[in-house]
């Protein structure tokens, strides 16, 4: 039989996913899952970008542009300025979600062997495309303790070599919660601009700060123009997380230049998903200001329930929708299966994230799980239930 390749072969599984076996295997036996292992909001998408799909008078559903629709570009301009971010319809290339942006800047910026550093624990999924595009993560260790803030600028300085093209970010973080301060971006920025190298920036969840601070972008920092490169989706702040669109945006023409060509190479972004996406920057305010209130509720909610589990500790999310919680057991992965295929309560059990899929360090994050708190607070609440009297007879 024929071998699949080595590349293949060391992409990682996705710590979000994997279970899903076992989850499935649970609600066939009648057992009803509760998923806090995926960062899927319960919130309705807006009614107007529905709407766009369901009225569009398209009687042949032709390719898009390369780089995007003309129309939805430009809107993207307006919305970006909006938040103090200004930029033109050239800086952005349309992008098949958050993910395929992602894919672009790693093939743009970084040769095979090259070096991207990112402060751990981080998304998932950077591992799988660093591993697609045979790039070398180098983590930087952020810390629980200290709610997962920026780690000190001399351990990113002692990091940097000459194969390190980019630090990665992910403001506010997925999978802790964290929202770096102005101050923090600057720092960063110093370095970017000292080593000249790019500072990449997932801020697909920019609508989403709480406790009255704010979110500050790579690109509202002056003089980063050419080192700055945004990552964007409608997958969380529409709650489209099916729409599958995401954008590059960046005023390094050079990145765009060579980002279009792998572009170019897919074609084009989905047509009905764009209309639906444009549709959406029209969504009032309103939207977010309730949304906002909502998850503020469920964050507190769940700190709450989660601070009278003895033994567990927990960083603060300061935006976003996740949480990282530490655990008084050895192996989050083992307790996570178990969860799925021996433990109910009135036959329910709970879908969790082990954490350590999110570090790259390996032996990190072994004894910490990933909680998405996307659900309603009353399934919340069971949840958390859930988890302190699985804790009780999984310890013993």
């Amino acid at each position: 039989m024929p071998n699949v390749s080595q590349k293949g072969l060391s992409m990682p599984e996705s710590p979000i996913r994997k279970l899903v076996p076992f989850a499935e295997a649970a609600k066939k036996k009648g057992a009803t899952v509760i998923h806090l292992n995926i960062g899927q909001p319960d919130i309705k998408t807006p009614q107007v970008a529905l709407d766009a799909v369901r009225n569009n008078t398209i009687e042949v559903l032709e390719y898009s542009r390369t780089e995007g629709s003309e129309g939805y570009r430009e809107k993207l301009v307006a919305y970006y300025a909006k938040n103090d971010i200004h930029v033109t319809a050239g800086d952005i290339i349309v992008t098949t979600g958050g993910s395929e942006a992602l894919s672009f800047v790693m093939g743009s910026i970084a040769d095979s062997g090259d070096e991207i550093i990112i402060p751990e624990p981080f998304y998932a999924n950077y591992n799988g495309f660093a591993t697609a595009a045979n790039v070398k993560v180098v983590p930087v260790v952020s810390h629980i303790d200290n709610n997962f803030a920026l780690p000190p600028i001399e351990a990113f300085e002692r990091l940097i070599t000459p194969r390190t093209k980019a630090i990665l970010i992910c403001n506010p973080g997925n999978p802790t919660g964290y929202l770096y301060s102005k101050e923090e971006i600057k720092k960063l920025a110093h370095i970017v601009k000292e080593h000249d190298i790019f500072l990449v920036a997932d801020e697909v969840y920019r609508e989403f700060t709480y406790d009255d601070r704010k979110h500050y972008s790579v690109l509202q920092e002056e003089g980063l123009g050419n080192h700055a490169i945004i990552v964007d989706s409608v997958s969380k702040r529409y709650s489209m997380c099916g729409a599958r669109i995401g954008c590059l945006v960046t005023q390094n023409k050079e990145v765009i230049k060579t980002a279009l060509k792998f572009a170019q190479a897919r074609l084009s972004p989905p047509t009905y998903a764009q209309l639906a996406s444009e549709a959406a920057l029209d969504t009032p305010q309103s939207y977010f200001d309730d949304v906002k209130t909502e998850y503020v509720a469920r964050r507190d909610l769940l700190l709450q329930e989660l601070e009278k589990i003895e033994g567990v500790k927990i960083g603060r999310p300061q935006g976003a929708f996740y949480c990282i919680a530490e655990l008084p057991i050895e192996d989050a992965d083992d307790f996570a299966q178990w969860l799925l295929e021996d433990f109910r309560v009135n036959n329910e059990t709970v879908m969790v994230a082990p954490a350590a899929g999110f570090y790259a360090t390996p032996g990190l994050g072994k004894n910490q799980i990933r909680i998405a708190y996307v659900l309603d607070q009353e399934r919340l609440k069971r949840a958390v239930n859930i988890l302190k009297e699985a804790l009780k007879s999984y310890i013993g």
